[in-house]
Parts: structure tokens; C-alpha cells; sequence
């Protein structure tokens, strides 16, 4: 499957506390192999590893895992000892209140909350005290790293019924279609997210050896890496593949692969506020930014492997994604 490409606004948004508190971050970009020239203009987007190298960067730099937005510092391997401590549970609903309890023994930082509603549980952040997270950069990519370790620990991904917000609707609101995979809200008075209480009672399947493994990159290419749950968007791409030189399936046989009608795959995908039309245009994208971020192909090569017979229309594609051409989106990396 493609790797996913990630916009400026997470970008800035993960730099908004080192750079609040002083810290160089063009340097910490530089660290993670993104030329600050990249981000110039508002459509700027990188990889998905370079994003995973700069949360690092960050934590690192930083000393703080909660980078400068809570009013308390968490201290680098507080995630990983969280983790330490939930592989032992025996299901879902031991994870989730076991990390509850450990957040409870740290004041004045974010604490994790579940929340009942019959047949339904909800995840919810809340803190004592006012957040110094302009962009909700924190709450956000809490959710959804503990979206994504709850997935991993019982091997296999949980559909959301909806994630809500307690702050306006963002500008950037089109970028979560591929974070969260479910109707959105705000303006709630809290944060969070409500799926099926079935999966409380999933079994966890991980052990000490796999977790140590899953540590040396996470939490922060769970920022990164394509929601690997089964989303209709995750199985869309994954059918399409990262080669558009071949013909892509049309949407009808990719439905029949996926046992079920196209109106009905129709429907499933506007719940996950997307189309075919935008999955197949995102996966174009990130190829091409993918390829152009490694400088080994020329652009008339990326532009056939991206599906494009012209390399003037995949230019003006390109542009349109991102604000630079593809030559001048090559050039900032040198």
C-alpha cells in the first residue's frame, strides 16, 4: 500500500511548542530530512517517515513526549512504560482502564477517560487545566495514537463510530478524513472517540517480545503509518496498489471484490467522508511526493508511475496538490 502523506498544518502544528519555548525548529526539520524551504506554501506536504523522524526530533530535542503544550513535561519512555504495563492485560477493557490509572498518578497533565453509553464506550481526553495547544496538536494525535495501539494490541482494527471535537470546526477539517474514518463533531464539550463496547472484551494478542519491537518507532509513526484497520479506504488502497501504470480496477469490480454493491460501497465511503474519486486522487499524491522525496526518478518517470500519460497534466496535478511544481518540490529537498 502507499504510504500516506501528511500536510504543513501537522507540521507546524507538532513545531507550535518548541517553537513557543525557543527551540530552533528549522533545525529539528533538518533533523528529520524536511527542508524548512518545503513548507512555503500552505498546500506543503511531506512523508509519512520523515514525519515519523520528526516527532522523534521533537521528543528528543524537547525532553517531553506532551512537546511544550501541557502544563507539566512527560518525560521520554513515559509511553513506553505505559506499554510495558498494558501487555499484560487479558483483554481491551484492561488496557484502557490500566492507562487511565497510570495517567491519574501524573498532576496537572492529560487524563484519559471511558465513558458508557449502552452497547457503545467512548475514549475521552480531558485535563484540569487550559491546554497551551493553539492547534489541538495534542489532543488529536493522542486520540489517535491510542485509536491505533488499541487496534495493534488485538490485532485487529476498530471501526469508529464517530471521533467529537470541544473546539470549532478546523480549517484543515478535510485532513482527518484520512485519520479517522468516521462522521466528525464539534463544538462538543468534550474530546473524543465512541466505538462498539464489543471490543472492550477482545482478547490482546501482542507479547513483551513484539511490544519492545513495536516501540522502536511508536508512538510516533502511528501518526504516520495509514490507519491499517479495515476501512473501506484502507481496502481501496491497498486493491489499487502504489503503481498506477497498470489499469486501475474500475469501481465496480473493486465493490464485487468486496462483496458488496457499488451503491453500497458508495454509502460506506461517504461515511468515512471520502470517494473513490479522492481516494484514487490522495494515492497519486502521495506516489509522486513519495518518489520525488527519494530524488532517484526523473519526473516524466514519476508521472507514469503516478498514472498520468502527460507529464504537463501531472505538473499542473502536482500544483494543485501541493502549490509547487514537481521540479521546484525537488529543489527544496537539495
Amino acid at each position: 500500500m502507499a504510504k500516506l502523506t501528511v500536510s504543513r498544518h501537522f507540521v507546524e502544528a507538532a513545531l507550535a511548542g518548541a517553537r513557543k519555548q525557543g527551540y530552533d525548529t528549522d533545525q529539528m526539520l533538518r533533523d528529520a530530512g524536511i527542508e524548512p524551504e518545503r513548507l512555503q506554501t500552505e498546500k506543503a506536504r511531506v512523508t509519512g517517515s520523515q514525519y515519523t523522524r520528526l516527532m522523534q526530533v521533537i521528543w528528543a530535542t524537547m525532553e517531553d513526549e506532551f512537546m511544550g503544550f501541557a502544563p507539566r513535561r512527560s518525560r521520554p519512555g513515559t509511553f513506553a512504560t505505559l506499554c510495558q504495563l498494558v501487555i499484560h492485560c487479558h483483554n481491551l477493557e484492561c488496557v484502557l482502564r490500566r492507562a487511565r490509572q497510570f495517567y491519574g498518578l501524573f498532576d496537572d497533565t492529560i487524563t484519559l477517560a471511558l465513558r458508557y453509553e449502552g452497547e457503545h464506550v467512548a475514549i475521552e481526553l480531558r485535563s484540569e487545566h487550559p491546554l497551551d495547544d493553539p492547534y489541538h496538536f495534542l489532543q488529536e494525535s493522542l486520540l489517535v495514537i491510542w485509536h491505533r495501539l488499541c487496534s495493534w494490541l488485538i490485532g485487529q482494527g476498530i471501526p469508529l463510530d464517530e471521533a467529537y471535537f470541544n473546539y470549532p470546526e478546523p480549517p484543515h477539517v478535510g485532513e482527518y478524513r484520512s485519520i479517522f474514518h468516521c462522521p466528525l463533531f464539534f463544538n462538543r464539550s468534550r474530546t473524543g472517540l465512541r466505538f462498539r463496547r464489543e471490543y472492550m472484551r477482545r482478547p490482546v494478542i501482542r507479547d513483551e517480545l513484539e511490544m519492545k519491537q513495536f516501540l522502536e518507532t511508536s508512538p510516533a509513526d502511528l501518526l504516520a503509518r495509514p490507519d491499517d484497520r479495515n476501512s473501506y479506504t484502507a481496502q481501496i488502497r491497498a486493491i489499487i496498489g502504489r503503481d498506477f501504470r497498470d489499469r486501475i480496477p474500475e469501481f465496480d469490480r473493486i465493490a464485487e471484490q468486496l462483496n458488496m454493491s457499488p451503491q453500497t460501497l458508495r454509502r460506506r465511503l461517504k461515511a468515512e467522508n471520502t470517494s473513490f474519486q479522492e481516494i484514487k486522487d490522495n494515492l497519486r499524491r502521495d506516489i509522486a511526493i513519495y518518489h520525488l522525496s527519494r530524488g532517484d526518478q526523473a519526473i516524466n518517470d514519476i508521472a507514469y508511475l503516478a498514472g498520468f500519460a502527460e507529464t504537463s497534466t501531472f505538473h499542473r496535478a502536482f500544483k494543485k496538490w501541493t502549490g509547487m511544481t514537481p521540479g521546484a518540490f525537488r529543489e527544496a529537498k537539495e
